[in-house]
């Protein structure tokens, strides 16, 4: 794409102009689209594996996007990457699972190193070239070593996952990530294991998918069994999805019941926003003596469940962090993004994660892991890959099968509109989010794009923000 005249920038199309108004058009043109292949995906950070997927010397992985594909390698000096292309002619050396974001290709390299499958030649888990078959063959020139080793592609490691940039100049992943990083590193971010992983090919466009979790605007209507239970949900929304005031006189006591149930509800629907082994320390609080004031119950429950959870954790030899102490003094969001496709929603101990990875201007393959704090030392069995399900299947957790029954829809109906319209203090994030997608499209310079991220990594139902452009 051609640099415009108006400062070198490039000129994007389908801007966000008005930052409560987002046009459609960014949803589903393929212009649009082939922009974000060009421009923003090759310079952000994106989560390529969890790290106990590669626990041993010579384990590596495989991630695609976008038609990249890069392995990841656990070496004796730390996690390294690899563009995944033969020197010779370009074959994968490993894997080549193409866009089947569903199929995970891995294995252990320290012995047998990477062989080409086409001609023979041959690297170890460093990288480095140890064998070319019918080397006579060649020029000089054409065996530099420099030049036959495999093509290192930038990766840092941060809360327990492997993250690749295409970008050697870019910022760091803390450096990008911003406040967001600290926020999880002390929450316990690096410390959480897969208990399950499942993926499906989502007929929505990618910023869509990770839309529909920026707010919790939609929660009455598209969650009403949590809405039903939220002792906040008034407070919030002011009414009920069906226009009716929610807990309107509840007491202390009942506020209890209501924080236990809300939690249990979300345990239900998604295990790895509250696991089930905190659920059942919760239950144990019901009868927890109270301030007859519902606000001041609501503050000595919580502070009573995160100690009871971390008790229950450490009894069990599972290395959890003090909650009482990170929340208190460094609050954490519902929903905490991490520009550009990947976001966590903690609670107590676990976290439930996602990531998203386009796959079409209207198609994107949607992972979901619950993550738990084990015991040090419990054996357990690490997902190799993702369940895949279709989109609609009864098999998936309660609250992403209702919030996969909207998106097909919207993705749809976009086709429909000019623009979609933005609730200015509740779904500001989108507008944050698209805008900064603005930012690299347009070629920005990096450290503007740093600082924006850094605002933009703040948190589901925030508001319109400045962030600089």
């Amino acid at each position: 794409m051609l640099k415009s005249a108006d400062g070198g920038l490039r000129a994007v199309p389908f801007p966000v102009d008005d930052p409560e108004r987002i046009p459609v058009q960014r949803y589903f043109d393929e212009a649009f689209y082939q922009a974000e292949l060009e421009h923003l995906w090759p310079h952000v950070w994106q989560m390529a594996c969890r790290l106990e997927q590669i626990p041993d010397i010579g384990d590596w992985v495989e991630y695609t996007n976008v038609g990249k594909s890069v392995l990841i390698v656990r070496t004796n000096d730390g996690v390294k990457a690899f563009h995944n292309a033969c020197r010779h002619r370009g074959v994968p050396i490993a894997g080549g699972m193409g866009n089947d974001c569903g199929k995970v290709a891995f294995g252990n390299c320290e012995k047998t190193g990477f062989v080409c499958p086409f001609h023979g030649w041959r690297w170890n888990m460093d990288g480095e070239n140890t064998f070319v078959y019918g080397s006579h063959l060649f020029s000089g020139r054409q065996l530099d070593a420099d030049d036959i080793n495999l093509v290192p592609c930038r990766v840092e490691t941060f809360g327990g996952c492997a993250w690749i940039n295409f970008d050697d100049d870019a910022p760091s992943v803390k450096e990008s990530f911003g406040p967001v990083a600290d926020r999880l590193e002390v929450h316990g971010m690096a410390d959480l294991k897969m208990e399950w992983w499942y993926g499906t090919v989502l007929p929505a466009n990618w910023k869509l998918a990770m839309e529909a979790f920026m707010e919790g605007f939609h929660t009455p209507t598209t969650h009403p069994q949590l809405h039903e239970v939220s002792y906040k949900a008034s407070r919030a929304f002011g009414v009920g999805a069906d226009g009716v005031l929610l807990n309107e006189d509840v007491d202390a006591r009942g506020a209890v019941n209501l924080h236990v149930d809300f939690l249990a509800k979300l345990s239900e629907g998604m295990d790895g926003m509250v696991h089930k082994s905190e659920v059942a320390v919760l239950e144990t609080l019901r009868d927890l003596a109270v301030p007859e004031d519902p606000d001041a119950a609501t503050g000595v429950f919580y502070a009573t469940a995160w100690k009871s959870v971390e008790e229950d954790a450490h009894a069990r030899g599972a290395p959890i962090f003090d909650i009482a102490r990170v929340n208190t003094g460094q609050p954490f969001n519902a929903v905490e993004f991490m520009f550009p496709h990947y976001f966590l929603l903690p609670m107590m101990g676990a976290m439930s994660s996602y990531r998203i990875r386009p796959l079409t201007p209207e198609t994107c393959f949607f992972e979901i892991w619950s993550l738990v704090i084990r015991p040090d030392g419990e054996a357990y069995e690490t997902p190799t890959e993702p369940t895949v399900l279709s989109h609609d299947s009864p098999l998936f957790p309660e609250i992403p099968r209702q919030d996969y029954a909207n998106l097909p829809l919207q993705q749809q109906g976009l086709h429909d509109l000019s623009h979609m319209r933005l609730a200015r203090d509740h779904e500001g994030l989108i507008s944050n989010y698209q805008r900064l997608v603005d930012g690299y499209l347009a070629w920005l310079d990096p450290e503007a794009l740093r600082k924006a991220g850094n605002i933009v990594n703040c948190g589901f139902n925030s508001p319109v923000l400045d962030i600089g452009f």
